[in-house]
């Protein structure tokens, strides 16, 4: 077996398979490789690596655990930080007991006032329906005007709060929490002080009032609770007392004030209507002269009847004009005939009394001439005068036919004319009456004015006598409400209630010191448990290192393998060797690298203790090379001039000279040593050359095992150089120091550099802080298929697939068990 030379070739011994990093500095895994199956289940079988590698829960996310209420989990940060919140509940209950204790005492009292409706006389259908809305706002009205800024300004006024001690600054005494900030401060610093005026000190009593003064109705009642809170019981009492007295006295102020102003208001109506209405008969009166008129409905009323008369006469006067018309137009027309034969044919000559008379004479002359004509001649006596007699009764016919015409001429002319007489005097009257509308017409609106005037100044004048008569009375009889409890002096403060606050000063303090804890415990980005180890670093956990106390007996930590090897920190530097033994079965183990991601996480101590672990089971060197802040020689109390390695490399020392060996007489345990010697100017240049590695090629062959305590790999490069001799490299996490993003920054770095990474060891991890919650979280891991936790085997699980890897690797001391899930894989 040889070790490498030449820094720039691969060690002669295989070298483990590092994982990739991602993105984020965590290390990926790529998937393990299926070794070539002819039959059996599906299912793959993997064979380990040179470490142990997470297995996946590829269950689906509505049956996973991670879904799962984790209320141990919280559990356990309240237990961590269960001393920190009991002692801030404390602290915030004791300062609320100071301050509650230091409050001023305030007292309150209350009065009760009934607010009374005033019912109307008269209801209207609109006014039953509307009741209900009607009270409500009535009663918010009066609620509003109890709250108001004038009726406080009342009460500042009748109790003189403007001399009162309470609002008066000079008199009251300083708070046992009272602090004038300004005196410390220079004045030059401070803004120029103000006084305010009288107004304003005025108003802020007044507001100071409003604010103290509460006042709530009674539900379903028409009962209020006017309440006021004071540091002095007297004036608690009194400003509710002031206030409803003073109330009440407004409103019947204000009632006396709005009766009185109505009653005005009605005398100067009253006034001015009785001025109207004299003015309007006045009016009337000038106008009835002018125009003569005394009965103008008696005027009318003859006109009218007049109308009547003369329309009836002109109807009849038509009618007999029509007729004589016609008659006349018929004796027109056959009056120019000689004949007058055509004129008796018209019934009005023929039907003319006279005319039937001389024309029954005429038919009796005619028939007396006609039977004489028979008996005698011509020339005879009887005919002569019977023709004579015939003639005569003729010609007065005739003379009387015209007289009947003319009679008919002298009937149509009177009718016509009579027409035309009746027509004018229709004509007249129908004149006379519309003059008389038009009197009648202004006479009304005159008329009408004088009604209206004279009913407004009745109406007003009534109205204006009752008023004067009872408004006294009715102002007094109704009131807005009366007192049913006077507010009384109290005799307990009504706050502060100190046990209250207390009680829930407590409470809020556990309630804040409980999500401060959360809070913590969330902000906190340190590894805490060995859970956290796979979950944020992706890194298989090679052991922990538990917590010591010191003591004067063990002496330093470095010392504590040896010093009490039964102790918890003996044993787990015992795990950490045997995961360090079973992760290199498959490579020879020479060369172990430590380190961690910055100083203080007790790398040095793990190494200087691991070393004594691994002596006792061969030939082992120690190697300090973090030069830049060397500590074992210190441990081993020599010089930090004392030679050592730097000298080694550099060539100036010899071997020997270099090497410190230690054993123990107890244990019969032989460590060699070599200091890191003089800090040199350049620790990468001398780890980086050539002689450096064919140092460590030598030294191979003569120790079984070396162990380099390196220097922190975030910081400088040292690690990542020596990395390349390594045949593992072991890095150190400080639980509840190291952030999380430093440790990944630093395995990332290694990976990058292709460092055999074999895992991480925990150290001073407080066993009694995260011993419960170290199982849960591990039996949470057995749930998800990462095996059994630490301490049932290492492998336990490899032969289940036909009979595959075999039994697996053995009892794993205390931390095996890691794949003990993998015996599902076959089953």
């Amino acid at each position: 077996m040889t070790t490498p030379s030449d820094p720039s070739q691969k060690p002669a011994y295989p070298l483990q398979k590092i994982p990739a990093v991602n993105e984020t500095g965590t290390p990926t895994y790529p998937p393990p490789q299926v070794p070539a199956m002819n039959q059996g289940p599906t299912n793959e079988r993997r064979a380990p690596a040179s470490y142990p590698q997470p297995v996946v829960d590829e269950r689906p996310a509505s049956q996973s655990d991670e879904d799962e209420i984790d209320l141990r989990y919280y559990w356990h940060i309240i237990t961590k930080y269960k001393w920190k919140i009991i002692l801030l509940s404390l602290l915030i209950g004791v300062l609320a007991t100071i301050v509650s204790f230091s409050l001023q005492p305030i007292y309150r009292s209350t009065a009760l006032l009934l607010i009374e409706f005033e019912d109307k006389k008269v209801i209207s259908i609109e006014d039953v329906y509307g009741t209900s809305s009607f009270r409500k706002e009535y009663f918010n009205s009066q609620l509003e005007i109890m709250k108001s800024w004038g009726l406080a300004k009342k009460v500042v006024d009748d109790l003189n709060l403007v001399s009162h001690q309470t609002f008066d600054p000079a008199q009251q005494q300083p708070g046992f929490f009272s602090l004038d900030w300004r005196k410390w401060l220079p004045s030059a610093w401070l803004p120029p002080k103000k006084s305010p005026t009288s107004e304003e000190k005025y108003k802020a009593i007044v507001n100071t009032v409003m604010d103290n003064l509460s006042i709530l109705p009674v539900r379903t009642s028409q009962l209020v609770n006017i309440s006021f809170e004071s540091s002095d019981k007297q004036l608690a009492a009194d400003v509710p007392n002031t206030l409803v007295k003073r109330y009440i006295e407004s409103d019947l102020d204000a009632r006396l004030e709005m009766t009185k102003k109505a009653s005005n208001w009605l005398n100067e109506r009253v006034n001015k209507l009785h001025g109207n209405l004299k003015k309007s008969e006045k009016k009337l009166q000038k106008y009835m002269d002018k125009q003569n008129l005394v009965n103008v409905a008696g005027v009318k009323t003859v006109a009218t009847r007049q109308i009547e008369e003369t329309a009836t006469k002109l109807v009849n006067a038509r009618q007999r004009f029509v007729e004589s018309e016609s008659v006349y137009n018929q004796v027109k027309k056959l009056r120019g005939r000689r004949s007058t034969d055509a004129l008796e044919s018209i019934p009005a000559v023929l039907n003319h009394p006279l005319v039937q008379s001389l024309k029954t004479v005429e038919l009796d002359a005619e028939r007396k001439f006609s039977e004489l004509s028979e008996r005698y001649g011509q020339r005879h006596p009887n005919i002569i005068a019977a023709k004579a007699e015939l003639q005569t009764a003729r010609s007065s016919t005739a003379k009387q036919i015209k007289h009947v015409i003319g009679g008919i001429f002298r009937e149509y002319e009177v009718a016509k004319a009579n027409v035309q007489a009746l027509e004018r005097s229709l004509t007249e009257n129908e004149k006379k009456i519309r003059k008389l509308n038009k009197k009648e017409y202004k006479l009304g609106i005159l008329q009408r004015e004088v009604d209206v005037n004279r009913q407004m100044y009745n109406l007003f004048l009534t109205r204006f006598k009752e008023t004067d008569a009872s408004q006294d009375v009715q102002a007094l009889q109704s009131t807005v409400g009366r007192i049913v409890d006077e507010a009384l002096v109290s005799s307990a403060p009504y706050k502060p209630r100190k046990k209250l606050i207390v009680a829930i000063s407590l409470l809020l303090g556990l309630m804040f010191s409980t999500l401060l804890a959360f809070l913590l415990e969330h902000l906190d980005n340190t590894i805490k448990h060995t859970g956290e180890v796979e979950e944020k670093l992706g890194q298989h956990l090679l052991g922990t290192l538990p917590k010591l106390k010191l003591s004067s007996k063990i002496g330093e930590p470095r010392w504590m393998f040896l010093k009490d090897s039964r102790s918890a920190f003996a044993e787990s530097i015992r795990t950490v060797r045997t995961s360090i033994m079973l992760s290199s079965l498959d490579t020879q183990l020479k060369i172990l690298v430590i380190t961690s991601s910055t100083p203080g996480e007790g790398k040095s101590t793990f190494a200087f203790n691991q070393a004594f672990a691994l002596g006792q089971m061969e030939k082992t060197l120690l190697i300090d090379a973090d030069m830049r802040r060397p500590t074992v020689a210190k441990s081993l109390g020599l010089s930090a001039d004392a030679p050592g390695l730097a000298e080694l490399v550099a060539g100036t020392r010899k071997f020997k000279e270099c090497l410190i060996s230690h054993t123990d007489e107890k244990t019969n345990t032989k460590v060699d040593v070599i200091p890191s010697g003089k800090a040199p100017p350049n620790p990468l240049e001398l780890l980086s050359s050539k002689r450096f590695g064919n140092i460590l090629t030598e030294l191979a062959k003569d120790y079984g095992y070396i162990i380099i305590d390196s220097a922190p790999a975030l910081l400088v490069s040292d690690a990542l150089v020596l990395a390349k001799y390594a045949s593992m490299v072991l890095y150190v996490v400080k639980a509840d120091s190291t952030p999380y993003q430093a440790a990944q920054e630093g395995l990332k770095r290694l990976h990058k550099a292709n460092a055999p990474v074999a895992g991480v060891v925990l150290n001073q991890v407080d066993t009694k802080k995260s011993g419960k919650y170290y199982y849960y979280k591990y039996g949470y891991y057995k749930k998800r298929g990462y095996g059994g936790g630490y301490g049932g085997g290492y492998g336990g699980g490899y032969g289940g697939y036909g009979g595959g890897y075999g039994g697996g690797y053995g009892g794993y001391g205390g931390h095996g068990g890691y794949y003990g899930s993998y015996g599902t894989y076959g089953s």
